[in-house]
């Protein structure tokens, strides 16, 4: 009877503790919708958010989405349960293709210009022409004060947050590089050859090659993201997105998605209480009908 009782008070404070479960958050240019699915590949919302304009580039700042409409030269901000917070957050950028997120701060690669804007999360102006120069800038990721960007679609260079050129040509010899995402002292870049041709390559952040081909026979691979020990890659060849992990292993190729998808976000979420209270339970209570029958 004593250890039913601690049994009972172990299970009611049981919920305080965190699970987490995966969601992905996926932009879909033909249908202008944001897409939400689990890490499992079911689909939670196929259009979560709608009524976007070619919308390429996706972010996740704490429960916030930040999107940008390629074609309608803006970034809007919605909740992760897709509520709009403001659809035209930073507006007439010409060519908005990706962006990323750090800390306070979103920045933009405008194609059309070839130039990354800076921008605060509540939609002020920093600085509109951090850096300029560039061509077909695709790519663009964040890790600590670096800025790494795709230009001219084979070099990666390296910047501060700043804007300060650290190095060009960090990383050279890519051939029609579409994203780049960065995982601790990691970057993979995602390359295409041409239909079930293309592939993910990983490099240190410091240039560094450690396997250009770490993942093979995708469909026009273009945007990335990591979650844990697993990387999700959006295929715009079929708008499918596959799942591997960062070793290179396939873990779904086909895990969700629709025609159209360009670019990925990941969200680790809290299961509700009343499933994590189900699932210690029927932990604990198995845990004891074992040692029972061992006993």
């Amino acid at each position: 009877m004593i250890r039913i009782r601690i049994i009972a008070v172990a299970l009611v404070t049981a919920p305080l503790i965190a699970h987490a479960d995966t969601l992905l958050f996926v932009t879909n240019t033909n249908s202008g919708t944001i897409g939400e699915y689990t890490s499992s590949g079911s689909t939670v919302n196929a259009s979560l958010v709608s009524g976007l304009v070619s919308p390429t580039g996706i972010a996740l700042s704490g429960s916030d989405l930040f999107v940008s409409n390629s074609n309608g030269g803006s970034i809007g901000e919605y909740t992760t349960s897709g509520a709009a917070v403001n659809p035209a957050l930073i507006s007439g950028l010409q060519g908005p293709e990706e962006i990323a997120v750090s800390g306070s701060d979103i920045f933009v690669a405008n194609i059309e210009t070839g130039t990354v804007g800076e921008y605060t999360t509540s939609g002020a102006t920093v600085n509109a022409s951090l850096i300029t120069g560039l061509t077909n800038v695709h790519g663009i990721t964040a890790s600590g004060s670096g800025l790494y960007v795709i230009n001219n679609d084979n070099t990666v260079n390296e910047y501060t947050t700043s804007g300060t050129l650290v190095k060009a040509g960090l990383i050279t010899g890519l051939h029609a590089a579409n994203g780049i995402t960065a995982a601790g002292s990691d970057l993979f870049i995602s390359e295409n050859s041409g239909i079930n041709s293309g592939w993910i390559g990983e490099y240190t952040l410091a240039g560094t090659l450690v396997n250009s081909t770490l993942i093979t026979g995708l469909d026009i691979p273009v945007g990335m993201t990591v979650s844990g020990s697993d990387i999700y890659v959006v295929n715009a060849g079929d708008g499918i997105v596959g799942e591997y992990t960062t070793s290179g292993a396939t873990v779904n190729s086909s895990l969700a998605g629709s025609y159209g998808s360009e670019e990925i976000a990941v969200s680790s979420v809290p299961l509700p209480a009343a499933v994590w209270l189900m699932m210690s339970g029927l932990s604990v209570i198995g845990a004891l009908a074992r040692r029972r029958k061992t006993a």
